[in-house]
Parts: C-alpha cells; structure tokens; sequence
C-alpha cells in the first residue's frame, strides 16, 4: 500500500496545479487515538490514526506555504507540507498561519514555532482581535510575540486580503463557544476555484439566525469543510448529546439533502471526534455519506485552486 507521504507527493505536481490547498489534518482537537481511549485501534494500527485538523495552501509559482490552524500536530503536518513545497528557503518558515479559535486543537502547536523548539522568526500569523489580544497577553504565547518567534497581524471580520498575487483569504464569524476568543471561519479564493472552511460551528441554525444564507454560500464557491464533530446522537455512551455545540453529521446531511447532487459534492465533512464512525474508511456510516452525495476529507487530499 502506498504511503500516506507518497500519495502527497504524487497526486498532483506544481507543473498540472501551482496553487493547491491540501488536507494535512481531519481529527478533532484530541486527534486519534485520544488520550485515555486505550482500546482505540489506532494505537496499534498507524494507518487509523488521525492528525488534528488542518489545511495546507501551496503555491508553488512562489513558492509560499500557509497552514490554517496550528494543531498540536504541527510537527509532522510542516513536514508534510514541506514534501509537497519545500519554500524558497528565505524568510520565515511558512508565509503565514491562520487561526479560528482559542481552543486547543487551533492554536496550541504554535509553541513549536518558539525558543524551545524550532525557534522560527517573524512567521506571520493572521487572527481577529481577542484571539490576537489572548495570544499577546496570556504565556506561554506572549513569548512568542516578544521574542519575535511570530508576527500577529489581526484581521477583521468579512475583511478579504491577498496573500499572494492570485489568492485571496476573507475571514468571517461564526457561532461557537467563546471562551476566549472569537470563531473564525475562511473563505479561500484562488485563481480558478475557491473553498470555505468551517471546522467548528454550534448550529447551522443559529447561524442562519444571524442572517447566513447557507445555499447561496455553497453555491458560491468549489468546496466547503465544514465541522463533523459527531456523526449522531447516542454515539457517546450514555450521554444526552442534544446540547453538544455542534450540528450532526446526520442533521447536515438532512439540512443539505435539498441541494442538487453538484452542489452537495462541494461538501467535505472534516474535523471528526475519535467516537465519530466517519473516521474509518469503509465504515458503513462513511459509505451512507458518500452514497449520500457528501465528501469526507482525509489526510492528504490535494484541491487545485
């Protein structure tokens, strides 16, 4: 079988796609195995396991890399992304970093850029204002500003930027908890197809409340990640989770089921919890997705843009 690593490299070359966004992470913040779950297969079985979500933009015209989020699983994704554009060798290590949101999974593998570790310089990271308020004035990530290890540039919400000459990056909100941060969501333009990446939301509901309109949204772009936190109620033993703060794969499903076959392809389900059945390849819940017209994201899927 062919290695994860291989198929990254051989899936599409700068020649067929300069501009490219790869899945480097599909788990939810805990990864798999999580902590704790001694049973879990993955942890005697490499090929279960599961990175921290993340997304990868090469250009390989310039020869720039970006990630969106900064996973405790950092490490290994930089090497990744590495294999598929190793940079121009000047200036910092990645172009730049976006981050959704305070909680654990998005943020925390920043501290590899520091003293430490890698000890990056000037690594530009992009986030709204009380996530870069929280980086700047909470340790260990105020270190990473004093000491130059990052650059923070806060972004308002709906404000679109290039980050390079053909691609274009908006930031919008959307409603998840708020502990310390604002939640981020990206709308990615490229050259020729553009994507949006949701990997945390409470409700489509809730959301459509605010004055969303999720159709027109989907429609107006190539593809859509969006949160797969949990496949279905019951799916945690003993726990009521009606309250979780996150829609269903199940409920997405039915919420987008309306939709023309075209434009439900569009959906990649990511950010998926260790109890989530989607995880597995050939699972009877990932074949009712994809029978469902759906996309799961797995790790080294590469989209030209």
């Amino acid at each position: 079988m062919i290695s994860i690593l291989a198929s990254l490299l051989l899936a599409t070359s700068p020649e067929t796609c300069p501009i490219e966004l790869v899945v480097l992470g599909t788990a939810q913040d805990g990864g798999s195995p999580q902590m704790g779950q001694h049973a879990d297969p993955a942890w005697t079985d490499a090929s279960e396991r599961r990175l921290t979500v993340s997304l990868g933009l090469v250009n390989h015209d310039t020869r720039t890399r970006f990630l969106f989020e900064a996973t405790p699983d950092i490490r290994t994704q930089f090497r990744d992304l590495d294999a598929i554009e190793a940079g121009d060798g000047e200036g910092p290590v990645l172009d730049g970093v976006f981050l959704t949101h305070a909680h654990i999974g998005h943020y925390t593998g920043l501290m590899f850029l520091g003293h430490e570790s890698m000890g990056a310089q000037g690594v530009p990271v992009f986030a709204l204002p009380r996530m870069a308020e929280f980086l700047r004035t909470n340790g260990p990530w105020s270190q990473l500003v004093t000491y130059g290890n990052i650059d923070l540039r806060e972004t308002e919400a709906d404000d679109g930027f290039g980050i390079t000459d053909d691609v274009m990056v908006r930031t919008f909100t959307v409603p998840h908890r708020q502990e310390f941060s604002e939640v981020a969501g990206f709308r990615i333009d490229g050259p020729n197809r553009s994507a949006i990446f949701i990997p945390d939301i409470d409700s489509w509901e809730e959301w459509e409340a605010e004055g969303v309109d999720l159709d027109a949204l989907i429609a107006s772009v190539d593809l859509v990640f969006i949160d797969a936190t949990f496949y279905a109620n019951g799916e945690m033993p003993g726990r009521d989770m009606s309250g979780f703060p996150h829609p269903f794969v199940t409920h997405s499903m039915e919420r987008f089921a309306h939709l023309p076959l075209i434009e439900r392809a569009k959906i990649q389900f990511i950010h998926v919890n260790h109890t989530n059945p989607i995880r597995f390849t050939g699972s009877p819940e990932s074949r009712a997705v994809e029978e469902a017209g759906y996309g799961i994201a797995r790790r080294g899927d590469r989209h030209c843009l």
